[in-house]
């Protein structure tokens, strides 16, 4: 009994609506109802001109029945026979040479999406799907058979077949020329046009610099059209081609050496090609030949994840190829299907002894087997397979399924056609108690309107609005989460906790050096410039406080205001101790007036003048290009600041990084001093921790996402902040609180403090 055939092209070079990798040509519009009749005999009625194959023999195929048969072409050689068309006698079948281990895979893959779906009960119910998949050699010519002799079987029930296609569900088809919806209706893939590959192309290659590149493509429209695009959007930036060399489908050797003489000699060193590895294969071999080194490839989607790349003997010449690839993703139970698949001499399992063969280099005894005979020379000369040789056991392109791509887009094109089925036979119905109403008539355009509705299809997404995201179905947009560093983050809880700790305690050693303030140790080190030093520490610890929570106007507007004035007030601090206790220690007699021209007013004129050029600097980034609140979609859809002019914040850095730099060479020159009254050594160590903190700051707020890079600045204050309070205050209260022996006059020289 016939079934009616749902066709799925497979095929790099032809346009026929099937599921397909295809780089194709052009689609003809064809049209055909599928009845079940009374007696359960599939009829097929078209108006289009009858057809009569003249090759002799049929094609070899995979295959499995069913209700509904899903037809796929798949480029499972790359190297087709040439054919010798004598119209004289009818044209004999030639195998194809150069199996591909992945295009097998890609195979299996869909005859393992054809058995998970019968075995789903709630997706078709009582339809039992099934496959034929051929071989198209990655040719027109064979293809086009393979086509016809799909189409042919779906009309047994005729007296002569005709010729027919089905709706296709093209699962790398990427060529542009399929776009037009007025010329290709019913055409459907699950893979984007080369549109936006070639604009990623384009940019990538114009952000490296590469401005004079030349080109390689092939024959067919999948190469044409890309080419042709890639030309033109590298013209518009600028760039200029210096060759484009086309590969015949058959080429010659004095033509392939002419194609590498002619990439040799040019002298641009960037290649960018769109073709397949097995139309490569030819111009690759000669390249290596000739040692050719210094040739930067950029790869379409159709080779640049190829095993050709990973080859040891091409190494020197493709290693630091580029292109863009189809995300990676992990299909749950295909490598347990993959690793069981065994050879047998049941018809329809030709491939898979084929595949066999090919891969344990043995050959195998089965009556009628037509793999060995049809498609390898020398067989006989093969040992015989064992009958122990296991998958698992070799290393082969055809188990690496980890992260599949191409695989992935056949697997989601046969759901497509079983989710359009599923709408079409009424499947969710009860009226036909719990199964798919099997007898029911439609046509291949309907199947297109389904499929077009059910299919994960690349062409058929719509962009979301801003700020708004795809679901987890990605069927529709919903609302984006907007994320910022909150309150109640546990992060967020952190950091408060962390700043609180810094003014309590800051506060309590104010409270300290207030109580004490008479003792020796207090004036000694300059009791004023302390306490303001202690004031400018705590407004660093609290300025963090204003870079959690939800980004509004006047947060945006203070975050960086208040962080740069605070901490240039607290180094302008430290700055005027550090000149102090130099010119107290480096007076050439007693009595010098040196620290005495540098009195209290003159301590406080300095701590202005540092303090004031970075009051100006904030004053007037917040009046010329204030910060605004800004969701930022590049992360989820981050809150924070947007800063107008960024070079403002790297001043207010640079000037902080300037007053830090110039405390740590007057404090490391007066680090030997007498210990007890000398404060260098004490502000030495907190500039190296001061230091330590922001230049690890740099890099962590450069590649910090989203919210993190807040975390990071508010972590970066606070830890500098502990640094400056802990090294230089914590000794001295040590002293005033557990040693108070110490804090006397005569404890102020080396010989009271052991």
């Amino acid at each position: 009994m016939a079934s009616p055939r749902l066709i799925l092209w497979a095929l790099f070079s032809l346009h026929f609506p099937v599921l397909s990798d295809g780089k194709e040509r052009e689609e003809p519009s064809l049209e055909r109802s599928v009845v079940r009749n009374e007696e359960g005999v599939i009829e097929v009625g078209s108006s289009l001109p009858h057809c009569v194959k003249l090759a002799a023999g049929e094609p070899l195929a995979l295959q499995s029945g069913g209700d509904v048969v899903i037809g796929g072409l798949f480029p499972l050689h790359y190297v087709a026979p040439k054919q010798d068309q004598s119209y004289q006698s009818k044209p004999q079948l030639k195998p194809c040479r150069g199996f591909d281990h992945r295009a097998f895979r890609w195979i299996m893959t869909m005859v393992f999406a054809v058995e998970e779906i019968n075995r789903n009960l709630s997706l078709l119910p009582g339809v039992h799907l099934g496959y034929r998949i051929m071989d198209s050699c990655d040719h027109v010519q064979t293809g086009l058979k393979a086509l016809l002799s799909l189409v042919n079987r779906s009309t047994q029930s005729q007296t002569l077949p005709t010729c027919l296609a089905d709706s296709p569900v093209s699962y790398f088809a990427t060529c542009t020329c399929l776009t037009d919806k007025s010329k290709y209706p019913s055409f459907l893939r699950t893979v984007p046009s080369d549109l936006f590959q070639v604009r990623g192309l384009v940019q990538m290659v114009t952000y490296l610099g590469w401005f004079w590149v030349g080109t390689i493509g092939t024959t067919d429209d999948y190469s044409h059209y890309a080419i042709q695009e890639f030309s033109s959007q590298f013209r518009q930036q600028g760039g200029c081609l210096a060759f484009h060399l086309t590969t015949p489908k058959s080429p010659t050797a004095g033509e392939i050496q002419e194609m590498a003489d002619r990439i040799q000699s040019s002298t641009a060193v960037v290649v960018v090609v769109f073709a397949t590895e097995g139309q490569l294969l030819d111009l690759i071999l000669e390249l290596a030949q000739r040692n050719a080194t210094g040739i930067q490839w950029v790869a379409s989607e159709a080779w640049v994840t190829a095993s050709l790349l990973t080859s040891p003997r091409f190494h020197s010449l493709l290693e630091g190829t580029l292109g863009f690839s189809f995300p990676g993703v992990r299909i749950p139970g295909l490598k347990e299907f993959l690793l069981n698949i065994r050879p047998s001499p049941k018809p329809g399992m030709a491939f898979v002894n084929m595949f066999w063969e090919e891969l344990f280099r043995c050959r195998l005894e089965f009556k009628g087997n037509q793999s060995a005979d049809a498609n390898y020379k020398g067989a006989a000369e093969k040992p015989v397979c064992t009958g122990s040789e296991d998958v698992k056991d070799i290393d082969s392109s055809f188990t690496v399924v980890s992260q599949v791509r191409v695989s992935y887009n056949v697997y989601k094109a046969v759901y497509a056609i079983a989710h359009a089925l599923h709408t079409l036979l009424n499947c969710d119905s009860g009226e036909h108690y719990g199964r798919c109403e099997n007898r029911k008539t439609f046509t291949s355009r309907q199947v297109d309107g389904s499929t077009k509705q059910q299919s994960f299809s690349s062409t058929e997404c719509t962009k979301c609005a801003e700020y708004y995201w795809s679901d987890r179905d990605q069927v529709k947009c919903v609302a984006g989460v907007e994320e910022f560093l909150s309150f109640h983050d546990i992060m967020g809880i952190i950091l408060v906790t962390l700043t609180l700790l810094g003014v309590v305690l800051t506060t309590i050693v104010t409270a300290v050096f207030q109580r004490f303030r008479s003792t020796p140790i207090v004036k000694a080190n300059n009791a004023e410039i302390s306490f303001l030093l202690l004031l400018s520490l705590k407004l660093c610890f609290l300025c963090s406080l204003v870079f959690i929570g939800q980004p509004s106007v006047w947060t945006c507007r203070l975050r960086q205001a208040l962080f740069g004035v605070s901490f240039v007030l607290c180094l302008s601090c430290l700055l005027v101790k550090t000149i102090v206790v130099l010119l107290a220690f480096h007076a050439n007699a007693p009595g010098s007036r040196a620290l005495k021209q540098f009195g209290l007013s003159q301590q406080r004129t300095l701590i202005l003048c540092t303090t004031a050029p970075q009051i100006i600097l904030c004053a007037g980034c917040l009046l010329g290009a204030p910060p605004f609140p800004f969701k930022n979609p590049n992360y989820h859809i981050v809150v924070e600041c947007k800063e107008p002019w960024p070079p403002g914040f790297y001043l207010v850095l640079g000037y902080i990084g300037l007053l830090a730099f110039v405390c740590l060479i007057l404090a490391f020159l007066g680090r030997k001093l007498p210990d007890t009254f000398n404060e260098a050594k004490l502000i030495t160590f907190s500039m190296l921790i001061f230091w330590a903190v922001w230049i690890s700051f740099i890099p962590a707020y450069v590649s910090s996402p989203g919210k993190f890079t807040v975390a990071v600045e508010v972590f970066a204050i606070l830890a500098s902040s502990f640094g400056l309070l802990l090294c230089i205050f914590v000794p001295k209260c040590y002293i005033i609180l557990l040693r108070p022996q110490r804090n006397i006059k005569k404890g102020m020289t080396r010989k009271y403090l052991t």
